[in-house]
Formats: structure tokens, sequence, C-alpha cells
């Protein structure tokens, strides 16, 4: 198993944009394209521009095939291009692939 760990910052002023985004739109595609979210999170101390969230992978393979199915998603790319046309949400994508390690508690 697989989990690839995704911050994005927003643009200043846009987080609710984000989390509006996430809650009806993103996450309804990822669903579609069989992407499975573990969770998101946002900073309870510090910043307060940042959505992180998780997500599971079989592997890499599999992150490949149904990533690029849901980014290449004309229904998505139409969606996404909607919620922006009052400016930009994400300044930044951050993110990393991680392997749990034998003796970790998540597999």
């Amino acid at each position: 198993m697989l989990y690839e760990l995704r911050i994005y910052e927003t643009v200043p002023g846009r987080m609710a944009a984000l989390h509006e985004r996430f809650a009806t739109i993103t996450s309804k595609f990822f669903e579609k394209h069989g992407i499975t979210v573990v969770g998101y999170w946002t900073d309870v101390i510090g910043r307060n521009d940042r959505l992180t969230y998780l997500v599971q992978w079989e592997s890499l393979a599999e992150r490949e095939r149904k990533w690029t199915a849901f980014a290449t998603d004309p229904d998505w790319i139409a969606a996404r291009n909607a919620t922006e046309q009052s400016g930009q949400i994400v300044a930044r994508v951050v993110n990393t692939m991680l392997q749990p390690t034998p003796y970790s508690p998540m597999q």
C-alpha cells in the first residue's frame, strides 16, 4: 500500500472556495474515478491557507491510471474552470508518496 500526501496552499482569501470545491465537486470526481481519500485536514495552529489530504493507492501503476483519468476528465476540467471564474484558488501543490514501514500500524 502507498499513500500520497497532498498539501494545497491557497491564493490569499480563497480557502473557502477550495473547501466548497472539494466538498461539492472534487470529492465526487475522486469517487467516480475510484480514488480513495483517507482524510482531509486543515491546520489548527499556524497557517490557515492549507488543505492537506491523504490518498491511498495499491501501487504506483494504479495511481498513474486513476490520477490521469481524473485529471483529464472533461467534466472535471469544466467544473474546476467554472470554480475559478473569479480567480485562481490554489497557489501551490506539494505532494509526496509515502510507503508504510514494516512496523507501521497503517499498512
